[in-house]
């Protein structure tokens, strides 16, 4: 199994609803996820937010991408070791809240301009830190509970909306919201970028030249359907094979809705923006 953030959410979303034991008519804290997880035996019976963290890691094949520890603040520090933590969303990140992020952790799988949604180990309906059982949860993103994320090396690539990522290699950056279908698949070097598209019956990226008045192609044509399927449509009529206006604003709504501005957001497309849109080949 290679490591991925599809895998890492599959198995996460998988265990919502599962709950701890009970004894004495209380939650206890006894739980299938301590016992399973190589070094962590001794947390039965412990809050195990983190645990469950480092379970599905595991059970991903994602085991050496994320702390194998208890403890949210040791996984704080061991992302930021590693130069590999944000105050941006991560699909398949770590999230890590409360005061240094040392209070409770899961596992972010989508997020908005405004939510996350996580699954998350050791919590309740109403989204405590010390709870009966794993939970789909969506929270505030920009609240002041949410520390921060660790970045996992994914080797087909992670989807983030830091800014200052953009343009790392194996980063393909969504602004203000992505889930587990945008994450990269393919099997990519690790610390490789996501294809521009060209695998998976997906259109190769053409070249920023490629998109100039008299242009056309059918390319042109499969690229703006994409757009108006993902309702970004600035056209009146069409789309069509010439390139034109249209296809310039409408590609420029949808660099916007990756969370592109300024420069590159000149509905002129790059190479990550048109792999992130997916136009499939004639």
């Amino acid at each position: 199994m290679s490591s991925n953030a599809t895998d890492l959410i599959r198995i996460a979303r998988d265990e919502v609803g599962y709950h701890e034991g009970r004894s004495g008519g209380h939650w206890n804290n006894i739980q299938k996820f301590s016992p399973a997880v190589a070094g962590l035996e001794w947390s039965q019976g412990e809050a195990w937010c983190a645990t469950f963290v480092a379970w599905c890691a595991e059970r991903s094949g994602n085991a050496e991408l994320f702390p194998v520890s208890a403890s949210c603040a040791e996984g704080v520090a061991w992302f930021k070791e590693r130069g590999r933590f944000t105050e941006y969303p991560v699909i398949g990140g770590q999230v890590f809240f409360g005061p240094g992020g040392g209070s409770h952790t899961g596992i972010c799988v989508a997020y908005t301009s405004s939510t996350i949604t996580t699954v998350e180990g050791n919590t309740n309906d109403g989204g405590s830190s010390e709870g009966d059982g794993v939970y789909l949860k969506t929270r505030e993103r920009r609240s002041d509970w949410v520390h921060g994320y660790g970045i996992p090396d994914f080797i087909e690539g992670v989807v983030l909306a830091d800014p200052e990522w953009k343009d790392r290699p194996g980063a393909l950056y969504f602004g203000q919201e992505a889930s587990a279908d945008d994450s990269p698949s393919g099997g990519a070097p690790s610390g490789a970028a996501p294809a521009a598209g060209g695998g998976d019956g997906y259109e190769p990226f053409p070249g920023a030249d490629f998109f100039h008045d008299g242009q056309n192609s059918d390319v042109i044509t499969r690229m703006g359907e994409r757009l108006v399927a993902e309702g970004c449509s600035a056209y009146a009529e069409g789309p069509g094979p010439e390139w034109s206006d249209a296809d310039l604003e409408s590609f420029r709504n949808w660099q916007h809705k990756l969370g592109d501005s300024g420069a590159d957001a000149d509905g002129i497309p790059g190479p990550k923006q048109w792999a992130a849109l997916a136009v499939p080949r004639g």
